[in-house]
Parts: structure tokens; sequence; C-alpha cells
């Protein structure tokens, strides 16, 4: 159980949950504002997660889904390291923290039934993977890039590159869900999603930055996404609109 109160959160840090210009949030936004409920103990403990409950390969989408498949294709694309740190709201690393991730190939296309777009799937390429962050909650991935892709929000708009993250931190409150995007990239600006977050600096906090420093020479470039859970400095997390 968490040795600290949560730090409320600030409500005008993140979006309202209706924002016309995103669509869907039309027919999905509650009508009346959410209510802010404490926590209690069943929300501040459990679950635990153990690095031995993965596979080897988890957190390599480059091998994961080919080694699976019993096949020595390697995806397309350009080949990434995705790395960082989960942190509380003060700043002390979470170990032990199940992080998963999925993500459109280097088309633009996912490899699900739904996902009618034109691009072709990746043979060698499944776009899931999953890792535990380590003592000093640092994670890493290796991946490729995902491609932009068009999405039926308007007349002719376009999905910025972004992965998906799942986060399940030490309690039930922790579990959270959001998408980070990669520095430089001109459509985060055009995108509906990210424009009804109303605060700049929020939406920088979902932006991977360039980092040289951990590339993998002659193979990968990095890049570093550090993730806080809870609380004012918390991360915004799509399915967190409402507050804790």
């Amino acid at each position: 159980m968490s040795d600290r109160p949560f730090i409320p959160r600030d409500r005008d840090w993140h979006p309202p949950s209706l924002h016309p210009p995103y669509r869907s949030t039309v027919k999905r936004a509650p009508a009346a504002r959410p209510l802010a409920i404490a926590p209690g103990r069943a929300e501040l403990s459990g679950p635990v997660f153990a690095a031995e409950t993965l596979h080897p390969l988890d957190h390599d989408l480059i091998a994961n889904y080919a080694a699976a498949l019993g096949v020595e294709a390697k995806p397309i694309g350009e080949r990434l390291i995705v790395h960082g740190r989960v942190l509380d709201e003060n700043a002390r690393p979470i170990p032990d923290c199940l992080i998963e991730i999925w993500q459109a190939n280097a088309g633009g296309r996912y490899r699900h039934v739904n996902d009618s777009y034109l691009a072709p799937l990746d043979p060698a390429f499944g776009g899931c993977g999953r890792c535990i962050t380590d003592g000093q909650g640092r994670y890493a991935f290796r991946t490729i890039k995902p491609g932009p892709y068009p999405w039926p929000n308007g007349d002719n708009e376009w999905r910025p590159a972004h992965i998906h993250l799942s986060i399940f931190g030490h309690a039930l409150s922790q579990r959270l869900v959001t998408q980070l995007y990669f520095e430089g990239d001109p459509l985060i600006a055009l995108c509906p999603i990210v424009n009804a977050i109303p605060d700049q600096a929020a939406v920088d906090q979902l932006v991977a930055r360039l980092d040289m420093a951990k590339q993998a020479p002659f193979d990968a470039l990095a890049y570093r996404f550090d993730i806080v859970l809870r609380g004012r400095r918390q991360t915004y997390f799509e399915n967190k609109r409402e507050g804790g």
C-alpha cells in the first residue's frame, strides 16, 4: 500500500471530455462532471508482477512476432529503441511496473481485424510487446517506427506516428493508458486528439525525445519517454481525463 497520500489532479491540465473537433467525444462525453472518489485499500494495493513471467523477447517487437512464427524475416522500417523511466508523483522510481505497448507497422497499419487501411501488413511484425521496469523504474523496447495513417474523423485527417502504452503500477488505481509521439513530427500539431489537450506543456509530456546517447550504433536510433503516475505532474492519460 502507498506510504504517501495521492496528490490531487489539476483538472485544467487535462482536456475536456467533450471536444467537438475530436468527433467521437461528441457521443461518448458524459453529460455531468465526473466525481472524484478518494481511493481505498482495494485501489491502493496490488497486483504484483515478476519479470520471470515474461518471455525473453516480449520487449523486442523487431524479433518477437517472427520468432513466434518460426521465421527469420525482419520487419520493414526504421529500427528504434524506446526507453525511459516510470516515476510516481514524488519523483520516486516505480520498479516491477508492467508496461504493454501496441502500434501500427511502418506503413501505418495495425495487425487487427478491424483495420482496413490499404497499407500492407508486415509478415514479420506483430506490433505488440511488454516489459517490466527494473529497480530504478527503467524500461526499454526495441521496435519499428510506426507510420502515420488516415482516420475517419474528418474529410482528410491523419494520426501522427504514435505508440500506445498501458502502464500498470503498484496499485489498481495506477493502471493507465496513454500514447507517445515522436519529436519533430509535423502531424502532432494537426491532430484533433492532441489539440484537445489545452496546455502545451501537457502535450510536450507526450512527445518522446531523440536520445543519441542511447542509440545502437549502425542499428537503431533511440527515443526517451519518461512517465509520471498520479498527481498534478502526471503524464496525460487518455483513460483518466476525469482525474483521480
